[in-house]
């Protein structure tokens, strides 16, 4: 695989732009292999989100078992937490666009090339692969999708109490974060279970493509 190669290209070839897959393909890195690489660079990016969530939640936890200290000190390390999810949760969104572009472009050439065939044979084994590697995609992106739209509302929530602990730093801002911990924790935890499902998907899809290369 010459996946080290991919980063080193992005800054000189737009990563949208059929100069920058022309580009790669003609050092040898095909459309596929730029989705696997892609597609691999979600799955740890999701990884990483969901251990930043987990750790943003053990911050918020701890909050609630305040028994004194700077509260000022405090909402500095939560509002730390929410900015590093934030980006996190733009880094998913940015992987999940990625995926898409390349997947549009790969799958556009395999069904113009399929055309090309004249070996009937040829033609209609790879018009099966294809099939079943659209199906395999959308298994994957529609994980994605589901895995990252739970972030939006949990990032709202922790806002909202970054903003109240800022605004506040006195016991109405443990009480108000105590009542909505249960919550908070279940949204997380929902979070965390499509993140993995999602990661599953990504290794199986690896797993396939690899085996087809």
């Amino acid at each position: 695989m010459k996946y080290i190669l991919i980063p080193t290209l992005v800054i000189f070839l737009s990563a949208c732009s059929s100069a920058y897959y022309g580009g790669l393909e003609k050092i040898g890195i095909p459309k596929r292999e730029v989705m696997v690489y892609r597609v691999a660079k979600a799955r740890d990016t999701q990884q990483e989100t969901k251990e930043q969530f987990k750790s943003a939640l053990e911050q918020f936890t701890a909050l609630t078992r305040y028994q004194g200290g700077n509260l000022d000190t405090i909402y500095q390390r939560l509002n730390g937490e929410y900015e590093d999810s934030i980006k996190q949760a733009d880094l998913v969104k940015k992987r999940i666009r990625d995926i898409e572009d390349v997947s549009d472009a790969l799958f556009r050439e395999w069904e113009t090339e399929i055309t090309q065939y004249n070996n009937v044979s040829f033609k209609s084994s790879s018009q099966q692969k294809l099939s079943a590697t659209k199906v395999q995609y959308r298994q994957l992106i529609t994980a994605m999708k589901n895995a990252e739209a739970k972030l939006p509302p949990i990032l709202s929530v922790f806002k909202d109490h970054v903003m109240f602990l800022k605004h506040n730093l006195n016991a109405n801002a443990i009480a108000s974060l105590k009542n909505e911990l249960g919550s908070i924790k279940s949204d997380v935890s929902n979070l965390i279970t499509a993140m993995e499902k999602s990661i599953n998907e990504a290794n199986a899809f690896i797993k396939t493509m690899d085996k087809a290369g």
